[in-house]
């Protein structure tokens, strides 16, 4: 009876051990997805005020490791001496929701104050400073308590396994729920709710982890633990955290670099590196289980852990060799599915768990390990993971700001995994032996990958060659030349930033707004690309033109479009600030006459804060009175609901705006959105202008905006236009970043074509003279307003009618297919120099074979012209 009594208690027992590690597992998910999403929004927040420059980027990431790591060390000791871990872990995700509800409320203010403290253009060591030291006291509250989360835990569960190896267990479980924290928020909750939200949502979560330990953790049995008993520090047990620590190191380090190198290949937009950041967290997490499952008390510590960093160090190696084969990987994945949205996600997917997934499976292994050994040697779990996360501190900056670029991203990975064989152990025969193989291993694999071709995923068009290739800490920036001699500049082996054959629509780009200013005298561009739009506005000498840029090695690679410019007649380059262009207009007080934004790829992470409405409020404090601002935005590679959100933010802050193309292009149409600084009166003067000076005569008759028609013919759209298209739609804004969110899926999968979407947005534009200037105030400006509605009416149909056109070099063939369709745009509209510039060019071609005919095509010009004219 007694037997049967106590077989029950046993049983009864084993149900409440495997409740609480239930339970706790639940737990530890949960709170790993609130901090990731935490660390994921907070980072993004972080970011509007410190710009996005790699320093400040990194330097976030940094400032939450440490905190991470702090929180570990200070309280990880004590909780390990604690007799009550449920409440401590109880009270810590208290204070990660409480104080992320706080941050929700004041962040904002503190990153106005951050902003100031960094100032437009500050020296590298100070920006480093302010945004590492900034983020870490802000966050340091709940990023200290996060770091005390998991040896709470493990504490708590030694009243299940006394043996310290339920670690990988609780730490796989946290890291599972990272990964959900990586996803989420990006792909749902942000997109839906917006960053703040996104963070109270988080909060929340971590609150729920709060009262379901204070409620659920004390009924279970058990009495409360005896204190662990307090660890004697030598040289012998130091060691292990110093591997913890170098162990970190690699870890981070090793994904920095890989993150870098597969933005060569990736759309590098904001659900890229949240697939990337998955893909490694679900690989730690996966590794960690695998040792709890499998490895738990297997074989001696020092054999087991040298297994491990071999291991580690030949997947580090397997996972560089997989680089090569990226890009080729990605698009046989995207053709084998068909393509689409979610295919190129899933080949983006797919390439970074080639890369990630083996390295991170052994790296969660070996972390498991080093943490059980910490704890064998009287190490808390505190001190462990303190050690190792200190370590991951330390490699972003390290690694990411001053080795990458010295090193480049092939030397670099073969270092670190080089560096896994230096904390091999090597006492003991057989242990050394089996060392000694895994460095041979491990060295063949280096050497292999130290021989291997150039790492520079770059695609060289057939007969090109490289002018230049820059490894820098923002990004890879190359210049390319084509067997034609065409040069064109690729940021991470994107074509981004022009080539040399865009002069026009490059130079047009400056001098279309300078033409709508009666008399600039200042000029600022945020953005350089090839260097060509700011250096055609520097044409002018009375002009003072500033062009502020974010990544240096771009600013080296605009040398190469040099001569382009030097063909045109231009040798004076404008005054180029190194800066994130957020922060410069924000933190900067100078006034310009006119600010022209370049383009800025939407899909891009970062670039769709650009964009917002508190950005354009920015922008507007810095234009002086009866200035001009110009955003200049790529139709082919934006959606229309995206442009809608920029054009509803962009309406918040200016009032009587206009739209305008940049030039006739159907295939790369550009559209500017332009708003002018009040003076008095009526907001756009008349259309007129004022005379052309002679310094700017010269180029703006080469870019074919010499006159006021020219320059105010490029209209699409008046301010009423602009409102109804923009009517339903959300304002793209700092906390609701709908661009960054929406604008990527036209890149991974195209549902439109260039050309529908212009003529879709031709169709929901108009523009009304009267709106934009006023009533005419006389006969004569009755009669311009009149031939400027003729313009605008004769180049919607001239653009209409080309939807259609195939380009062929024979002028019969050409002129059978445009000549009616220009015939009629210049009976609408004389003035219009693209309709008859073409035909006078074919009928000039035509005088070579057929003189008769080319003297009927230049008659029929010259009636379409003057029917026209005719009242």
């Amino acid at each position: 009876m007694k037997a049967s009594v106590k077989q029950r208690q046993s049983v009864a027992a084993r149900g409440d051990q495997a409740a609480l590690r239930t339970l706790a597992w639940l737990l530890m998910l949960l709170s790993g997805f609130a901090g990731l999403a935490c660390q994921v929004v907070w980072t993004q927040q972080l970011g509007i005020w410190l710009g996005h420059e790699i320093i400040a980027v990194l330097s976030v990431v940094a400032a939450f490791f440490c905190g991470i790591a702090l929180g570990a060390r200070w309280l990880g000791d004590r909780i390990a001496l604690s007799r009550w871990p449920a409440r401590w872990y109880g009270a810590l995700e208290t204070v990660i929701g409480l104080w992320a509800l706080l941050l929700a409320v004041v962040l904002p203010d503190a990153g106005e104050l951050l902003l100031r403290l960094t100032g437009s253009t500050p020296a590298p060591v100070w920006h480093w400073t302010v945004a590492f030291a900034g983020p870490l006291l802000l966050l340091l509250p709940a990023t200290a308590a996060m770091g005390a989360t998991l040896p709470a835990m493990e504490r708590l569960l030694a009243q299940v396994r006394r043996d310290g190896y339920g670690i990988g267990g609780i730490y796989s479980a946290n890291t599972f729920g990272a990964v959900a924290g990586a996803l989420v928020p990006t792909f749902v909750i942000v997109p839906a709710l917006g960053l703040r939200s996104a963070a109270v949502l988080a909060a929340l979560a971590s609150l729920g982890c709060a009262l379901l330990a204070f409620r659920l953790l004390p009924a279970l049995p058990g009495k409360p633990l005896a204190p662990a008993p307090a660890v004697r520090a030598s040289a012998s047990n130091r060691a292990i955290l110093a591997t913890l620590a170098l162990t970190g190191f690699l870890g981070i380090g090793y994904e920095v670099v890989v993150v870098r190198a597969l933005s060569q290949v990736a759309e590098n937009t904001v659900y890229t590196y949240s697939l990337l950041l998955a893909v490694y967290l679900a690989g730690s997490a996966a590794g960690a289980a695998a040792w709890q499952r499998w490895l738990t008390g297997s074989g001696s510590a020092g054999m087991q852990r040298n297994v491990l960093l071999g291991v580690t160090a030949l997947a580090c190696v397997a996972g560089a060799f997989s680089l090569w084969l990226a890009g080729a990987l990605k698009s046989w994945t995207i053709g084998y599915l068909g393509g689409g949205f979610g295919a190129a996600l899933f080949a983006e997917g797919l390439v970074a768990a080639v890369a990630f997934v083996l390295p991170a499976i052994a790296m969660g292994a070996l972390f498991t390990q080093l943490c059980v050994e910490a704890r064998e040697q009287g190490w808390s779990l505190g001190r462990a993971i303190a050690a190792n996360t200190m370590g991951a501190c330390i490699a972003p900056l390290l690694v990411g700001v001053l080795l990458l670029p010295m090193l480049g991203v092939q030397y670099l990975l073969a270092l670190l995994s080089a560096a896994y064989v230096l904390l091999l152990s090597w006492q003991g025969g057989r242990v050394t032996r089996r060392a000694g193989a895994t460095a041979g291993a491990v060295a063949a694999g280096v050497a292999a990958l130290l021989a291997a071709p150039a790492l520079q995923l770059l695609e060289v068009p057939a007969g090109g060659r490289i002018l230049s290739h820059r490894e820098g800490v923002m990004a890879a920036v190359s210049v390319l030349e084509d067997v034609d001699g065409v040069r064109s500049l690729h940021i991470n082996n994107r074509v981004q930033e022009g080539s040399s054959t865009t002069f026009m629509a490059d130079a047009r780009q400056a001098w279309l707004p300078l033409a709508l200013h009666p008399a600039p005298r200042t000029a600022l561009f945020l953005g350089l690309g090839t260097g060509v739009t700011a250096a055609a506005a520097a044409f002018d000498a009375s002009l003072q033109v500033d062009a502020v840029e974010l990544v240096p090695e771009v600013i080296a690679a605009s040398d190469a479009f040099l001569p382009t410019l030097a063909l045109q007649g231009i040798s004076r380059v404008p005054r180029v600030l190194v800066a994130d262009a957020r922060r410069y207009v924000r933190a900067g007080s100078g006034h310009y006459d006119v600010i022209v934004a370049d383009l800025f790829h939407p899909a891009r992470s970062g670039s769709g804060s650009l964009y917002t409405v508190e950005h354009f409020a920015a922008v507007k404090r810095r234009v002086a009175a009866g200035g001009l601002f110009c955003q200049w935005l790529p139709l082919h590679q934006l959606d229309l609901d995206s442009l809608r959100s920029v054009v509803a933010a962009f309406r918040l802050v200016f009032t009587d705006s206009v739209a305008v193309l940049a030039t006739h292009s159907l295939d790369t149409p550009v559209l500017g959105l332009v708003a002018r600084m009040p003076t008095s009166g009526s907001i756009w003067p008349d259309p007129a202008g004022t005379p052309i000076t002679s310094a700017a005569q010269q180029i703006r008759t080469q870019l074919q905006l010499d006159d006021w028609l020219a320059a105010y013919g490029t209209i699409v759209a008046d301010d009423e236009a602009l409102a109804r298209f923009a009517a339903a739609a959300a304002a793209n804004s700092d906390d609701r970043p709908i661009v960054s969110h929406r604008a990527p899926r036209l890149a991974y999968a195209a549902d439109s074509g260039t050309r529908q979407r212009l003529q879709e947005l031709l169709a929901a534009f108009h523009a009304d003279p009267t709106r934009i200037f006023g009533p005419p105030g006389d006969e004569q400006g009755a009669r311009r307003q009149q031939r400027l509605a003729a313009y605008w009416q004769a180049r919607s149909r001239y653009l209409m009618a080309g939807m259609g056109v195939q380009p062929d070099p024979d002028p019969r063939r050409m002129l059978a297919q445009v000549e009616a369709p220009l015939l009629e745009v210049l009976r609408i509209s004389p003035d219009f120099r693209s309709a008859r510039d073409p035909l006078l060019a074919m009928a000039g071609a035509l005088a070579r074979t057929d003189p008769v005919a080319a003297t009927a095509l230049r008659a029929r010009i010259a009636d379409a012209g003057a029917a026209a004219a005719t009242p």
